[in-house]
């Protein structure tokens, strides 16, 4: 088991929009992500456990050319409204961090 915090760098696009929330989960080299989507957990499901949305709302593509898995969300809060408390940009990536993943 691995966690995501130890094997990827995880950012949240800046292109998301004020609705919606964008997150890469990125991968230094092809065997460790070849290895990570063998293991399927990284998924719609996971994306909308985490962060408390349908699973039909989530837009999850693999995409092996850049070593990346990416998920887009509805943002429970839009940017810039009261309440919205992505201040740093990359902070709404956290719940992800501590997800483990069988190796």
């Amino acid at each position: 088991m691995a966690l995501i915090r130890d094997i990827a760098k995880v950012c949240k696009s800046k292109n998301a929009g004020p609705f919606d929330l964008t997150i890469d989960v990125v991968f230094d080299d092809e065997a460790m992500f070849d290895r990570v989507a063998a293991s399927g957990v990284l998924c719609p499901a996971l994306f909308a456990r985490l962060y408390n949305v349908a699973e039909a709302d989530v837009l999850f593509t693999p995409y092996r050319a850049g070593r990346a898995f990416k998920a887009t969300l509805p943002r429970l809060v839009p940017a810039g409204e009261i309440g919205d408390t992505d201040v740093y940009g990359a902070q709404q990536h956290a719940p992800l961090l501590d997800v483990d993943i069988p190796l």
